[in-house]
């Protein structure tokens, strides 16, 4: 199996090992404030996420193609967003343990690398033609 090293290395490599470790440190947080709801939370969400950076580390993406799995990043980093940025809002509001709070600042943090993947991954992804030749198309119609 080969290992795609230039990825860890790019900007999206990056962006994901650090949601990794952004949702690593809210679980630990979570984990010491004994929130069994937000723990579950950030370990699924751990999961998905672990599980798209080998798919893109390992270069599956190439072989799996009954997905596109862009779109199913893009639509993850969405959710994720979403549901982090209101999870994490409730933590930090109704927090009776300090862990409570730091988790959901970490939250929030990875709500934020997650709406900054679903731009990057919505900008560069085209549906068989580049942008700029799909305005020059309509255009000459």
């Amino acid at each position: 199996m080969e290992v795609d090293t230039a990825f860890i290395k790019s900007k999206r490599g990056i962006l994901k090992v650090a949601e990794m470790v952004t949702l690593f440190v809210a679980f630990v947080c979570f984990a010491v404030a004994s929130r069994p709801k937000y723990i579950a939370a950030t370990v699924l969400e751990f999961v998905i996420t672990s599980l798209l950076l080998l798919l893109y580390l390992f270069k599956l993406n190439k072989r799996l193609t009954f997905f596109f799995w862009p779109l199913v990043d893009a639509f993850n980093s969405v959710f994720a967003a979403v549901y982090f940025i209101v999870l994490s809002l409730l933590a930090a509001t109704t927090y009776t343990v300090t862990g409570t709070l730091v988790g959901g600042i970490f939250g929030l943090v990875f709500a934020g690398l997650m709406c900054v993947d679903s731009f990057v991954l919505f900008k560069n992804i085209t549906f068989n033609q580049p942008r700029s030749e799909m305005n020059t198309v309509n255009n000459e119609h």
